[in-house]
């Protein structure tokens, strides 16, 4: 970025918040992970493995979620612009350190715009569905960690987080 400042595309020179005008970008692939995590009692993880939470299948219902969540996001973010996703995957894995589970989602698309805000909705709403499917055990259970981890496509070129251990 030869000499540019980086500045906030949301913003128009007025200081008014506005929409991307994307309509002159050329369609590329388009694909972005992000993580996040929630961080509970042992025992609780047990009872999310062992599959005895009271509400059913955590980590089933809280993908499902993720994924649904990624498809509304333009719903949900204001300025985001409604996307036809291509592929969106939420794995949910155990993390005995924590303890608790990790949540990364990926969204991908062949488009004008990225696709960062859908996976990171994704991660945030499968997190909140694990803390909704679970609270009943452990009120005190704590969602962290969200961040994107990598993202590839569009003018701006690939990104990875510094700290991304994947």
């Amino acid at each position: 970025m030869s000499g540019e400042k980086p500045g906030l595309t949301h913003i128009d020179a007025s200081g008014e918040a506005h929409m991307v005008d994307v309509g002159g970008k050329a369609d590329t692939v388009r694909v972005a992970t992000a993580e996040g995590h929630v961080k509970m009692a042992a025992q609780t993880l047990r009872l999310i493995r062992e599959g005895n939470a009271k509400k059913g299948d955590v980590i089933g219902t809280a993908r499902l979620a993720g994924i649904m969540a990624a498809k509304q996001t333009s719903s949900l973010i204001p300025l985001c612009h409604p996307l036809m996703l291509t592929k969106v995957s939420v794995e949910i894995e155990e993390d005995v350190a924590l303890p608790g589970l990790r949540v990364i989602a990926t969204a991908k698309l062949t488009g004008k715009t990225g696709v960062e805000m859908e996976a990171l909705t994704a991660v945030s709403v499968a997190c909140l569905t694990i803390y909704d499917m679970a609270k009943a055990a452990d009120k005190a259970m704590e969602i962290g960690g969200i961040r994107l981890l990598e993202k590839s496509g569009g003018k701006s070129g690939d990104f990875r987080h510094p700290e991304a251990g994947r």
